[in-house]
């Protein structure tokens, strides 16, 4: 007996790749896998032909298909690639449910009697789908969401096994059947690995052998969770389809006919819709801190990228934004290699006005300064204007990272993750992004070497900064080596630290390298 609402499922197969390779310009029939962490993601069909497979480490993937492309893996990119296609979707059928981007749910009472019938509803939806973009999609009907989405699965192994001659995928389990339809399906589907290994070594495999185990028993023994993959395996889905409530449309876009080729008249052209983006949220009482703007040309390319503000964009900002990526390091007159057609401004960081409100007594000066180097930052250009942030790495030049007002600075992981041969605090406060030459030499004037095992040829008498005058050594200590890379011959890199106290009390951070000595740091 059928316990479970009847819901149709549609998978988009392979979702992951398929929004990366649009936001790469990648073709998706080529072999394409997605790394995280070291392990694949998920790949294109082509890249499984040839042996790859999800869990399969990197190196591995890359020796079974010499022609991978391989991409990281960007969550954030699945869900915002696959929001016009629910909102396609939303508009021939209400009620719709993101299981995960590249899986939507919904109950099948209101497709089935507007189209007239659950195959009509499921065809309608194939149609719906091609139309946004994904081909290849496949339909399931089942009594509830999870033996749905298997239905859809299994519609699309029968579809790649030349099982149906219909143009796209169908599988409707029949009402009351899902038990038998689930039975063969592996247990892990339904059980989280330490579950599922406890079973198999029980003998316990396929959905229809954990199904037929007495319902008290498995609670009993695994408690909630055990209960509710058990309730799954036997067809009685407690599951039902949650709407989603459709977020509000902030998104603008503009088509250009002809297509613009300057990249000032495109911004003037768009200035009235960056307007009307800032106004939309103005009315809602939100602003924006971060946007993503998509171009595309005439020639088929694509460019996305994503913008952050320091406080909140306002129309002048966000044209801005539009003009710094067109032009790059050109200026406003500047001819694009390929006329724009289409240009999007979608939010992707969206706040309260009541947290950016001033305070109660203003906030002039820092408004102020905002104020200036923004518009200074519009006429220079993105890079015109920098602000200091800490990065990652072992010598000191590396550590110092010069952002574009309005980014984001770097992760604090990567800088206070562990880095051997790194200074430890206190740190120099003036270092020298071009390194200075050295003349470091001892008693007999003789120029102060570092041999294979660290150890210098004798002790520094006097040193020079720069080609200026020699200045007595009042106190050193060093060598230290710092090795990078050691693995790869042509980026390897091996340096030892040497710091040495002149005549006026001044502490120097020095470098020894096979071009010689070079001042790194000074300890002012």
């Amino acid at each position: 007996m059928s316990t479970g609402v009847r819901t149709i499922v549609l998978w988009c197969p392979d979702w992951p790749v398929l929004a990366a390779c649009r936001e790469h310009g990648i073709d998706p029939a080529l072999p394409v896998a997605l790394t995280e962490k070291g392990l694949v993601h998920s790949c294109s069909p082509a890249a499984r032909r040839d042996g790859v497979a999800r869990g399969l480490r990197l190196r591995e993937a890359q020796y079974r298909s010499t022609a991978l492309a391989v991409l990281e893996y960007d969550a954030a990119l699945d869900h915002r690639a696959f929001e016009p296609v629910v909102r396609g979707i939303e508009a021939i059928v209400p009620g719709v449910q993101v299981l995960r981007p590249g899986t939507l749910a919904m109950r099948a009472r209101g497709p089935v009697r507007y189209y007239g019938g659950e195959d009509a509803a499921a065809r309608a939806l194939l149609e719906a789908a091609a139309g946004l973009g994904v081909v290849g999609a496949r339909v399931g009907v089942a009594d509830g969401p999870f033996a749905a989405e298997q239905a859809a699965r299994a519609a699309g192994a029968a579809h790649a096994e030349g099982a149906s001659p219909a143009p796209g995928a169908v599988l409707a389990v029949p009402p009351g059947a899902s038990a038998r339809f689930l039975a063969p399906l592996p247990v892990s589907l339904v059980a989280d690995g330490r579950t599922a290994t406890l079973l198999h070594r029980l003998g316990v495999r396929t959905l229809g052998e954990f199904a037929a185990l007495p319902e008290e028993d498995v609670r009993r023994r695994f408690g909630a969770a055990g209960a509710f993959a058990h309730d799954r395996a036997a067809g009685r889905e407690q599951s039902r389809v949650a709407p989603r409530t459709p977020p509000p449309d902030f998104e603008v876009e503009q088509h250009f006919e002809p297509p613009l080729e300057r990249v000032d008249q495109l911004a003037f052209a768009f200035r009235v819709r960056a307007e009307e983006f800032i106004e939309r949220m103005r009315a809602v009482r939100l602003v924006c801190t971060g946007i993503r703007v998509e171009l595309d040309d005439e020639r088929g390319g694509h460019s996305s990228r994503s913008w952050l503000h320091p406080h909140w964009f306002t129309p002048a900002d966000v044209v801005d934004r539009v003009r710094w990526q067109l032009q790059g390091s050109g200026t406003a007159d500047t001819g694009l290699e390929s006329a724009i057609v289409r240009l999007r401004i979608v939010p992707e960081r969206v706040d309260s006005t009541g947290n950016h409100e001033e305070g109660l007594w203003g906030g002039g000066p820092d408004e102020r300064v905002h104020h200036g180097l923004t518009r200074v930052q519009s006429m220079l250009g993105h890079e015109g204007v920098v602000t200091a942030a800490i990065g990652g790495g072992r010598m000191l030049a590396d550590r110092q990272v010069l952002v574009p007002w309005g980014d984001r600075a770097p992760e604090r992981v990567a800088a206070e993750a562990p880095w051997p041969g790194s200074l430890p605090a206190l740190a120099p406060a003036s270092v020298f992004r071009e390194r200075l030459p050295v003349a470091l030499v001892d008693a007999e004037a003789a120029p102060v070497a570092v041999d294979a095992r660290g150890a210098i040829s004798a002790a520094p008498a006097s040193f020079a900064v720069g080609g200026g005058r020699p200045s007595p050594v009042r106190a050193w200590a060093g060598p230290w080596p710092v090795v990078e890379r050691w693995w790869d011959a042509e980026r390897a890199r091996r340096v030892h630290r040497f710091q040495v106290v002149d005549h006026d009390g001044c502490a120097w951070l020095l470098v020894r390298d096979a071009d010689g000595w070079w001042a790194e740091a000074r300890y002012d």
